[in-house]
């Protein structure tokens, strides 16, 4: 009896899973209104609704297709959702040959929603026709990249913000800002994403956020990457032709943009820099594989409708200029793959250049600092009844301030799994010894550097770091790595391996196991020692006396004078701040 019972309910089960497939395959009409269009504007739509949205979407055209990809802290896949008119899937591969793709990331800080209710409706409106399709650009979004954050809804934590009634959490499962986790990757979502960003490789790149900061006119503000930063005609591309188009174009359309407005606590009409966006950052991550990036940055103060309205037409206007410019962007980032190689220099770090500046015809309010009622201390306050358009100066270039010679090939031996696992993630070609071998090689050990005295996200990282080098013969092991910089991820070797860039591995804690020391001595035993190195040692004498003469404090130090000799004797570890990445000149 139990064996029938079982078998009608099978029988059951697939007659209405049959049944759902035929239903999905007639032409149902599907509401595609979205949460934000049915709330008037007051409303984003949560990730499991933006997530149906898609896969009705991919159900109803077949322009359009989702799946998942990576993993994420939250215990939930990312998705992707491509737009290709061709109706041919989402076969990077083949699809890049002809086309441009324009990855669109939404959700990094779930708070920011505008670029998640935006995307949804021009995903829906290219393929339903409502407006004009690209032919040669291939659209592609991440839904909602912090999962975690989005799970986490509130209606209080944007304490700035104008709307939406409900968003995410800015902290991902983990707590994480993934904005500050490209490149050291300590979260599943960072390394998903870069899992996407390898297999789609996408010219162009968009990240769509909210602003803090001044109160001024405008709903829409851009941030694109740094452009001297980006560098060669790929950095002038971004800075002459491509955000000056885009700034025209919506300027025809009736949306005024300007540079996102870097300040904070004080007025924009004193002027104010570009914003420099380092390897951690999306922008600046990917920027490493010459991909055109750039922030949208909505004001905060603004009416959620609103803004969300401009991130449509701003990004309605980025698949434009890429349409219009896609064969151009193609060469220029095949050239820029030629402006670094082995022997030249390559920048490291950046400070702005005050000597070269632009000028903006700036819409701003008027804003003063007056005596607050509540602590006091002056205070700054805006004035909306005053709007003003004036000149204000805007620093948007930067110089280099320290640089590097490209080495032929950087050696990592392979206990340094954490390091080479991320390389692995991020497309890095490599080689690995089959023998031991024996190599002269350019060597680093660890000068000077600074840590934080408090947290960043999970870490006390460290900065103005500086390494002292030599040549030395050094035997690898068989299966240590062997990495040419002749290829494609050159720009991310680069930012990660060289210690004294901002945000190298080094600089983020992963090599701190060799600041340490793992040998020392007893005072008592090494003293005596001490004073048989300095008899044997005439010149170490002296140097020894003139630091003791000159230095008072170490001259009041017993226990640093012993470590210092201790230090200049053969029984100091190699180990000791010797930074474990070789170079091959």
């Amino acid at each position: 009896m139990k064996k029938l019972l079982l078998l009608a309910l099978l029988f059951v089960a697939c007659n209405d899973n049959t049944e759902n497939k035929a239903l999905n395959n007639e032409n149902i009409e599907i509401d595609f209104t979205t949460i934000f269009e049915k709330s008037d504007g007051l409303e984003t739509a949560t990730y499991n609704e933006t997530i149906k949205f898609y896969q009705d979407l991919a159900n109803s055209y077949p322009e359009i297709s989702i799946r998942e990809i990576g993993e994420t802290d939250s215990g939930k896949p990312l998705h992707i959702a491509t737009l290709n008119m061709t109706r041919s899937g989402d076969n990077f591969e083949s699809l890049r040959q002809n086309n441009r793709i324009l990855l669109i990331n939404n959700g990094i800080h779930p708070g920011e929603s505008d670029g998640i209710d935006a995307t949804m409706m021009l995903f829906r409106d290219i393929a339903k026709g409502k407006i004009e399709a690209p032919k040669n650009t291939i659209i592609v979004t991440i839904p909602i990249y912090n999962i975690g954050g989005s799970l986490n809804r509130n209606s209080t934590t944007r304490t700035n913000q104008n709307g939406p009634k409900s968003y995410g959490f800015r902290g991902n499962a983990r707590n994480y800002d993934l904005n500050r986790d490209f490149i050291k990757s300590d979260t599943k979502n960072a390394k998903a994403f870069a899992q996407i960003f390898h297999a789609v490789q996408p010219d162009v790149f968009i990240d769509n956020h909210v602003s803090n900061g001044a109160d001024y006119q405008y709903t829409l503000t851009h941030l694109f990457t740094q452009h001297n930063k980006l560098g060669g005609e790929l950095g002038q591309f971004i800075h002459t032709e491509m955000m000056p188009t885009l700034e025209q174009k919506l300027e025809a359309k009736a949306w005024d943009i300007t540079p996102y407005v870097n300040v904070f606590n004080r007025t924009p009409d004193s002027g104010f820099t570009q914003f420099l966006d380092s390897p951690r950052y999306s922008t600046g991550y990917t920027t490493l594989f010459n991909t055109l990036g750039m922030m949208v940055e909505t004001h905060m103060l603004k009416p959620y409708k609103q803004r969300v309205e401009g991130t449509y037409e701003l990004m309605k206007t980025m698949i434009e200029i890429t349409e219009e410019q896609g064969d151009k962007i193609a060469q220029l980032r095949k050239e820029q793959v030629k402006l670094w190689s082995a022997g030249k220099s390559y920048p490291l770090t950046w400070t702005v250049d005050t000597t070269t500046t632009s000028t903006l015809n700036f819409k701003g309010y008027e804003g003063d600092m007056i005596p607050s009622d509540f602590t006091g201390a002056k205070r700054l306050k805006y004035d909306r009844t005053k709007p003003f358009t004036k000149a204000v100066t805007y620093q948007n270039y930067y110089k280099a301030t320290d640089s590097i010679t490209i080495p032929k090939a950087y050696i990592i031996p392979q206990g340094w799994h954490n390091v080479i696992d991320l390389l692995k993630l991020n497309a890095v070609e490599y080689t690995q010894f089959k023998n031991d071998t024996t190599l002269t090689v350019e060597s680093y050990k660890i000068g000077s550097y600074e840590t934080r005295k408090s947290p960043y996200e999970g870490h006390y990282p460290h900065y103005q770091t500086t390494v002292n080098t030599s040549e030395k013969n050094v035997t690898f092991r068989k299966g240590d790595y062997l990495i040419s910089t002749d290829q494609n991820a050159i720009r991310y070797l680069l930012e990660t391996l060289e210690p004294s860039a901002p945000d190298s591995f080094f600089n983020w804690n992963f090599f701190d196991t060799i600041l340490q020391q793992k040998e020392g001595f007893s005072p008592y035993v090494w003293e005596d020692k001490a004073q048989e190195l300095l008899k044997g040692n005439p010149k170490l004498q002296i140097e020894y006396n003139v630091k003791i003469s000159y230095d008072e404090e170490f001259a009041n130090n017993w226990y640093a004078q012993l470590d210092w000799l201790h230090k200049q004797s053969k029984f100091y570890e190699a180990a000791h701040l010797q930074y474990p990445v070789y170079r091959l000149k």
